[in-house]
């Protein structure tokens, strides 16, 4: 958790990153955010902005997808990490939990948790002591430990996901979309642990999350992407403040909501582009 009045130590440090895939097609275009010890950070815009792209890109997931970092760099704690495997970057400190959850359907839930060990060295004891505390957080596993993870819900399946990062015991927890495709109960209990496993076990995050009000009134310092390039960032609470934030992201503005065909204007008008 952060602590106020002072200056964080940052862990994570994205340094004008350029990524290319195919060789031809530029996603992120100097792409550069730090992520302090001990915070949550927002990286926000809309489908297609680059933030799965920036999350991929510190945990070395992109040559799956003949994608590549092609400048800049990728530094964890000082030491350069964007050439580590990612089972390597594991053991550094970092995990990221993908987009869409990606469960091992024919495996029970508690058997999908126990995936997350495997870069551990710790004994059955650590183990079960470990898989105990991400019960206290997720009651809901705990009762459901026994069941095939593919007949579970979205929200356990997102819950399994979190859960099984927490069995690594890492330092940083890159999340990607944790919101998608949940109902909104769903998604504020989903961010309402988060906000726990960062004030009482002092886990740091970065999220990518196309919700932009949730994730602005959880997180503490948000970065907003367009086009593949940071447009805006700032103190969550000041961003939630801004204008050009309200209208173009929490579909507000001093008029009130604005309709769908009034902000699709936007890229003629934003100021702070301009």
């Amino acid at each position: 958790m952060l602590d106020a009045g002072q200056t964080p130590e940052t862990v994570l440090e994205v340094n004008n990153v350029e990524v290319i895939y195919n060789h031809v097609i530029l996603v992120l275009k100097g792409v550069s955010l730090k992520v302090p010890k001990g915070g949550i950070t927002a990286l926000l815009g809309g489908n297609g902005a680059g933030k799965t792209t920036t999350l991929k890109a510190v945990s070395n997931l992109l040559h799956s997808e003949r994608g590549e970092v092609t400048k800049g760099s990728i530094l964890y704690r000082g030491n350069r990490i964007q050439d580590l495997d990612p089972a390597a970057l594991v053991k550094s400190g970092v995990i990221q939990v993908m987009e869409g959850r990606h469960c091992f359907e024919h495996l029970t839930v508690e058997e999908n948790l126990l995936t997350g060990y495997y870069t551990r060295t710790e004994g059955k004891g650590q183990q079960q002591a470990d898989l105990e505390k991400v019960y206290q957080y997720f009651p809901r596993l705990k009762e459901r430990r026994k069941s095939q993870a593919g007949y579970t819900s979205g929200g356990e399946q997102q819950m399994i996901a979190i859960g099984r990062a927490l069995m690594a015991q890492p330092e940083t927890i890159l999340l990607d979309e944790p919101s998608m495709g949940l109902a909104p109960q769903l998604v504020e209990q989903i961010f309402g642990i988060v906000k726990d496993l960062n004030e009482k076990e002092g886990y740091t995050f970065l999220l990518a999350e196309q919700n932009t009000n949730v994730a602005l009134r959880y997180a503490h310092y948000g970065y907003i992407l367009e086009s593949g390039r940071v447009v805006m960032d700032g103190p969550a609470a000041e961003l939630r403040e801004n204008p050009d934030v309200k209208e173009f992201y929490l579909g507000m503005s001093e008029e009130g909501r604005k309709s769908f065909r009034d902000v699709r204007s936007y890229r003629r008008r934003k100021r702070w582009l301009s």
